[in-house]
């Protein structure tokens, strides 16, 4: 314990040394900023590869966030032991193993750090040859000048003669087509090179809303003011953030803020911080169904709101950290705002395991329950879920439905819960994936292709 608390302090002391603001530490090395801020509290371990990418970010060795190099060391292997389900390492050992055999422990210890990187890669990639729009009409361009090339070189090759005038035109297309082949090739290249990095081009509508949502952490103080809202707010925002640059994204946007002013009006930002001051008494728990009831609003706007809270810790209260997944009807993911240690696919075909599709199912019926994923994580969270419709109701008129789910961490600041977490049985953690493509879990009913992990390109 000396050592973690020693760490997140010195991390906390070297951030403020370089005038670095908390939240752009976090997305540097890709961690929210509420989990950041936990670690410079000492209030969640860290080591490994999190270390590494921190030490980088704030340009010391990584021994300089901790007592030693031993205690990097020791923590990445006890990652990698975490792990790993198959073997039976010992866990009490890892110090004297390293310390007798400190070669052996580095060879572990970058074999794991070098699976992580490989893995998150993999996830990446994975996700935009499966889902991305932008490489499918890329792909397409491609193939379709060929073919146009190839035509036209099938009539050239014809022994018929051919009139000079047509040679000239068939040649002239060659070159013209051959060009445009180069010139989509290149940014195909170009795209795909920039699969996994922060910093890469926005490729469609969807990159541009969440690269928009992500810059302002979900919360938009401009929308949180009392009474009625002055006019144009909604419109300067969205002026305002060049990362919306198609018409489709600045739609979206659009449609999304106008929900927030909604959802601002109806829970305003003090009641729920009232609220949630209450928790972590007995009768208050954590539970967005009785936060719900206790603010006469429906779950969803609960949801949201939690999840558009501010990063600060102090604005924040008793809610480090929030997960929210969105989706209609047809399953099409429309929102999500990511947690650290539970990934959501960047595009459609999540996995349909996850309760925010149970509860289109069920609709109207809220939905809890424990989750850990597959990967190399493993850590366990609370999700809730529930699908309400949306739109006007009208005679005769099938309603459409809309699900959320709230993922929070299942350590969340120990508070309190209606129920806890039983290692066996049939409230036990329920075992889900991100995509089929990425998920290593074989026997599962609800696999739609195989895995690039287990099964391979």
């Amino acid at each position: 314990m000396p050592q973690r608390q020693l760490t997140g302090g010195r991390i906390r002391e070297r951030r403020i040394a370089l005038g670095v603001r908390q939240a752009d530490l976090a997305r540097d090395v890709g961690i929210s900023a509420s989990y950041l801020n936990l670690i410079e509290h000492n209030r969640r371990r860290i080591g490994g590869k999190l270390l590494l990418d921190l030490s980088a970010a704030l340009g010391v060795e990584p021994s300089a966030l901790t007592e030693g190099a031993e205690a990097a060391l020791t923590a990445t292997l006890r990652d990698a032991a975490s792990d790993t389900a198959a073997a039976r390492p010992e866990i009490a050992a890892i110090e004297d193993f390293a310390a007798r055999f400190p070669g052996w422990a580095e060879v572990l210890a970058d074999r794991h750090r070098r699976v992580l990187s490989l893995e998150h890669t993999v996830e990446q990639l994975a996700d935009r040859l499966t889902h991305d729009p932008y490489l499918a009409a890329a792909m397409h361009e491609v193939l379709s000048t060929v073919t146009a090339i190839r035509s036209t070189a099938a009539i050239l090759v014809d022994p018929r003669d051919i009139e000079p005038e047509w040679r000239d035109r068939f040649h002239r297309n060659i070159n013209e087509d051959a060009a445009r082949l180069a010139q989509s090739a290149q940014a195909l290249v170009g795209y795909l090179d920039g699969a996994g990095k922060a910093d890469a081009a926005l490729s469609s509508p969807q990159d541009e809303m969440e690269r928009f949502l992500t810059a302002r952490a979900h919360h938009f103080a401009e929308l949180e003011v009392e009474g009625p809202l002055p006019d144009g707010v909604i419109t300067t925002l969205i002026d305002a953030a060049d990362v919306l640059q198609s018409t489709s994204a600045r739609a979206q946007a659009r449609s999304y803020l106008e929900r927030y002013r909604s959802d601002a009006e109806r829970l305003p930002l003090a009641r729920l911080r009232a609220a949630l001051a209450q928790v972590g008494s007995d009768d208050a728990p954590l539970d967005p169904l009785y936060l719900a009831a206790r603010l006469s609003v429906d779950p969803a706007i609960v949801m949201r709101r939690l999840a558009s809270l501010p990063q600060d810790a102090e604005a924040a209260g008793p809610v480090s950290a929030v997960g929210l997944a969105s989706c209609d009807a047809s399953g099409t993911l429309l929102l999500r705002r990511p947690i650290d240690g539970f990934a959501l696919p960047r595009f459609g075909s999540a996995c349909p395991r996850w309760p925010l599709f149970a509860a289109l199912n069920r609709p109207m019926t809220p939905i809890r329950q424990i989750l850990r994923q597959s990967g190399q994580h493993r850590r366990r969270f609370r999700a809730f879920a529930i699908a309400q419709p949306v739109g006007q109701a009208d005679y005769n008129a099938e309603p459409l439905f809309e699900a959320h789910m709230l993922i929070l961490p299942l350590e969340q600041n120990s508070l309190p819960v209606r129920s806890p977490a039983p290692a066996e049985g049939p409230d036990a953690p329920r075992e889900v994936g991100v995509s089929c493509r990425i998920c290593p879990a074989e026997a599962c009913p609800g696999r739609r292709e195989p895995s690039i992990l287990t099964d391979g390109f």
